[in-house]
């Protein structure tokens, strides 16, 4: 067995183990494939959609949205990144599995921090609270409504606030991490994580950040597609 440098403390580390040792976690590894596949396909329905059902700018809007059709209403609320993101952490959590001892402080923390990212999106994504505030405005009367538009201007505040700007970063960082392990790993092509370098680079500016940030955010697709799908087939071949 060979020796290998820690990514982030580079710091020599001890054998590395045999394949026999990831043999366990062979299913896992599979799904994680699986899920990386499935995030590039969901990334192309989520752009599709985007296109031909822009989403409203205003809280009137959405409310009509969701009045006319409820699951287009969710869908332009980011309803489909809600389960990519859940795919991705799925991801991560492969790209840990094979990477964990060859680079432990590189992928514990890139998992730490993804999965924190995760759970901040989770609780920046007000699409339900929305609808329910739409099934309430189409029954209020004048007064109430104003009430009501004032409460749906604070969700999509909330919807592009605080958590969501955390998760964006701390999503970015994840990828430097992952994809920097796996540029150095020889289980994965250095192509592989060039690609995911560069997306992880467009990452560091949240979508949020006026052009500039949707932007970066379109420039991140194509080089996260491309990473995704390198990685997806290397997990599903380590996975047999």
């Amino acid at each position: 067995m060979s020796t290998s440098t820690d990514v982030l403390t580079g710091r020599a580390q001890g054998p590395t183990p045999a394949d026999g040792e990831l043999s366990r976690w062979r299913g896992a590894v599979a799904v994680a494939g699986w899920a990386a596949l499935a995030s590039v396909a969901l990334t192309f329905v989520q752009v599709w959609i985007y296109v031909q059902w822009p989403p409203p700018e205003t809280v009137e809007g959405f409310y009509a949205l969701f009045a006319d059709n409820p699951f287009l209403g969710l869908l332009s609320l980011d309803l489909l990144y809600i389960v990519n993101n859940l795919l991705v952490l799925l991801v991560y959590l492969g790209v840990f599995l094979v990477l964990r001892r060859r680079y432990p402080s590189t992928a514990t923390i890139g998992l730490l921090l993804g999965s924190m990212g995760m759970a901040a999106y989770m609780a920046s994504n007000t699409g339900f609270e929305m609808l329910s505030l739409a099934n309430a405005y189409a029954a209020a009367d004048a007064p109430g409504r104003i009430i009501l538009l004032g409460a749906g201007e604070a969700m999509l505040a909330v919807f592009e606030g605080t958590a969501f700007d955390i998760y964006y970063i701390l999503s970015g960082i994840t990828l430097f991490l992952f994809a920097g392990a796996v540029f150095a790993s020889e289980r994965f092509s250095r192509a592989t994580g060039v690609w995911g370098l560069t997306a992880a680079a467009f990452m560091m500016i949240p979508s949020t950040a006026g052009t500039v940030g949707m932007f970066f955010a379109l420039g991140s697709l194509v080089p996260w597609v491309v990473f995704a799908a390198l990685v997806g087939r290397r997990l599903l071949r380590i996975g047999r």
